[in-house]
């Protein structure tokens, strides 16, 4: 990589869109601010061949955004995501140092209707690659959605 490119202060931005994996477990810090750490399945081209391959990109959620989600959001649901991309690293109970890269969430946006997470709910999806892989072709279209109700 040509360090060039890259200088400092720059920020690293990630936008994309996915199906939760699990349900949004909404938690509380010792200040009482609202978080949310989830994971989002998020279809990719197979590099040189046909098909698809899915990615699992952990995110992390703060404050009035990580209420809204706990509130309306199950696992299976589409949303898109905008935020930055960061590393951490911190000691285990092992006391061996983890490096994280996740994506700091500033902004969701909710890609389906109420009534369309309880199809999806209703259809038994699963929160494995395969189903996710399957589940509409990875492709948004946001004429779907136009005339739709936001719980937001």
């Amino acid at each position: 990589m040509n360090k060039s490119i890259l200088k400092r202060g720059t920020t690293l931005k990630k936008r994309g869109f996915g199906r939760l994996v699990r349900d949004v477990e909404l938690r509380k810090t010792a200040s009482g601010k609202s978080t949310v750490t989830f994971s989002l399945a998020v279809n990719r081209m197979k590099a040189g061949e046909s098909g698809q391959d899915v990615d699992f990109i952990t995110c992390v959620a703060w404050n009035k955004t990580a209420e809204n989600m706990g509130k309306y959001l199950k696992k299976g649901s589409l949303i898109g995501v905008e935020g930055r991309i960061q590393s951490r690293t911190y000691k285990n109970k092992q006391g061996s140092t983890v490096s994280v890269n996740e994506v700091l969430v500033n902004q969701i946006h909710f890609l389906e209707t109420k009534r369309g997470q309880q199809n999806t709910q209703a259809q038994g999806q699963q929160a494995d690659s395969q189903e996710y892989s399957q589940s509409d072709n990875g492709y948004y279209d946001p004429n779907q959605y136009d005339n739709y109700n936001y719980p937001f």
